[in-house]
């Protein structure tokens, strides 16, 4: 055998190698999806089951040939789960744009302005994550109860307007804007918050994008502030509605009843996320990454 039959025998190795590696990790990841996937596939058939179907099973059935919406019919005459909706969707729309507003305004101050102690003010602001969650919760929890806002949207709203990590994923992104812009801005007579509005927002769109849908999954799926903070069902959200529906609504037997509200309230952020999902991991690669 001579030199170039060699070689070829070698490529041709290297690709049987090369396909069989493939082969595997495409195996391995389809293996994975379907574990992923499958309580979502088990929740959507359920709740199309009729509640005599569902208890007549003595093995799991992974089908249905006679579907009904009988239980997203339930799911909306039985609980006030419209109500749920719309306070959730009050909440978050109002929380995500006061968010977005006050972390952009201190991302940029952090990030171009100058003033004595700002290293040592972001540094203490980033150890606010090192502070457990209960503890906030409980502090947010007094202050929000001796400023009597219980059962309110206002005491809802408050404690989640402000986000160290997405000030810190700002930050970072802003300061990847050359200062040579904001240099000449300055000579132009431009105030920092017309560069903010016409410089900065605009090359940081993703970014902006990303914390934004983020915040509104974070908001549509807050279970432990609006169970504390509320026992009024006029300002139930979703989580605390699921509680409510389990209890008071179809009760605890009712399980394709209850996987039809979940299905109901789990589609809009299987929505936004398929809809935004490349904007969403573009604004990260954009934060995380200096130069």
């Amino acid at each position: 055998m001579n030199h170039s039959e060699s070689t070829v025998s070698k490529q041709k190795a290297r690709r049987r190698r090369e396909g069989l590696r493939s082969a595997l990790t495409y195996l391995f990841l389809s293996v994975w999806a379907v574990v992923v996937l499958f309580p979502f596939y088990w929740m959507i058939l359920t709740s199309f089951k009729s509640y005599g179907a569902y208890n007549g099973e003595h093995t799991p059935v992974f089908f249905t040939l006679s579907p009904t919406l009988e239980n997203y019919v339930n799911a909306f005459t039985a609980v006030p789960l419209g109500g749920y909706l719309l306070n959730t969707l009050i909440f978050s729309l109002i929380t995500t744009a006061v968010m977005v507003v006050v972390s952009t305004l201190a991302a940029y101050a952090f990030a171009r302005m100058r003033f004595r102690g700002k290293n040592l003010v972001f540094g203490l602001f980033l150890s606010m994550m090192m502070i457990p969650t209960e503890l906030v919760v409980i502090t947010n929890f007094v202050t929000i109860t001796d400023l009597g806002l219980r059962n309110s949207f206002l005491g809802l709203i408050l404690p989640s307007i402000t986000s160290v990590f997405y000030i810190y994923l700002l930050k970072e992104n802003f300061e990847q804007v050359p200062d040579e812009l904001y240099k000449a801005a300055k000579v132009d007579g431009t105030s920092d918050l017309k560069y903010l509005w016409k410089v900065m927002i605009p090359i940081c769109r993703p970014t902006l994008v990303t914390i934004t849908i983020l915040k509104l999954i974070e908001c549509w799926n807050s279970y432990v502030w609006p169970r504390l903070i509320t026992d009024d069902p006029a300002y139930f959200l979703v989580s605390n509605g699921i509680q409510e529906i389990r209890e008071n609504g179809f009760g605890r037997e009712n399980i394709p009843a209850m996987m039809a509200a979940v299905v109901v309230i789990s589609v809009p952020l299987i929505l936004l996320f398929l809809a935004f999902r490349k904007k969403i991991m573009e604004g990260v690669s954009r934060g995380g990454t200096k130069g």
